[in-house]
């Protein structure tokens, strides 16, 4: 546990110093700066607008960071030969990745904090404008903002995955954003094969969706956006179920990459 405590400390530290990162935050304060202004457009729907623009841009950002992060931090310390350095230390391979993964976790997590706290101020700014008959729910927004976060650490650790199999950078970046996309549009896709049209799709093809859809990561699941904007009640029952469906999921994401790096061969 020390070794993994210092290895994702010095991961939190050279995430913070990052300069593409910083452009990337720099881009969106602009982005904040400019919502309520944005929201104006929608005379009706002012503080809805806001909170729409403010998550879906924490959840670009967040998912930005956590490819970038994910597929670059283990070929990037292999690349510079900084990886076989720490290796050489009475440190384990497995304490290498988990440091890591927690050292990403923890600057993807410091973003969420910090890109929803620019999001609170600019919401705030924006319905105190042109005030809303629906309640402005913030519990709903904090879950929406720890859906986004958890979905970027699922992201991450399908990046770290690959970046552990992998011996270049494009090939985990380019297959997370695959994994993404293929996440991302799964559960809509499934419940379409599972209507009527599903009864004119051969049963090949039909057993192979069923297969990616188990397989690919639904990212959907923490998509709670709905809630913060019109103020639902979210199912208690579905943010338990989206809570262990994370935890299951990166767990054994962490397990073959862990693996896969054990028998990897460092030149």
């Amino acid at each position: 546990m020390k070794h993994i405590r210092i290895l994702g400390t010095l991961t939190f530290t050279s995430c913070l110093r990052d300069r593409l990162l910083h452009v990337i935050f720099g881009v969106s304060v602009v982005i904040f700066l400019l919502i309520p202004s944005l929201s104006l457009f929608s005379m009706r729907q002012v503080q809805e607008l806001s909170i729409n623009v403010s998550l879906s841009s924490i959840s670009a950002v967040l998912l930005l960071i956590a490819t970038l992060l994910g597929a670059s931090s283990i070929w990037r310390e292999i690349e510079k030969r900084y990886a076989l350095g720490v290796l050489g230390l009475p440190v384990s391979r497995i304490e290498y990745v988990l440091g890591k993964f927690f050292g990403i976790s923890a600057f993807i997590v410091f973003c969420g904090l910090v890109l929803g706290l620019a999001a609170a101020v600019t919401i705030t700014v924006a319905s105190a404008q042109y005030p809303s008959d629906l309640p402005l729910n913030w519990s709903n927004i904090v879950l929406a903002i720890t859906g986004d976060v958890l979905k970027s650490l699922l992201l991450a650790a399908v990046a770290l995955l690959v970046s552990c199999i992998g011996t270049s950078f494009y090939l985990p970046f380019f297959v997370t954003i695959a994994v993404y996309l293929a996440g991302s549009a799964s559960q809509e896709v499934y419940e379409y094969l599972m209507g009527d049209y599903g009864k004119t799709v051969p049963s090949v093809i039909r057993l192979l969706i069923k297969g990616v859809y188990y397989i690919v990561p639904n990212f959907s699941a923490f998509d709670f956006k709905v809630f913060a904007i019109y103020g639902m009640p979210p199912d208690a029952t579905g943010i338990l179920f989206t809570l262990g469906y994370f935890v299951l999921y990166t767990s054994l994401l962490l397990i073959v990459a862990v693996n896969a790096f054990k028998r990897r061969e460092m030149l």
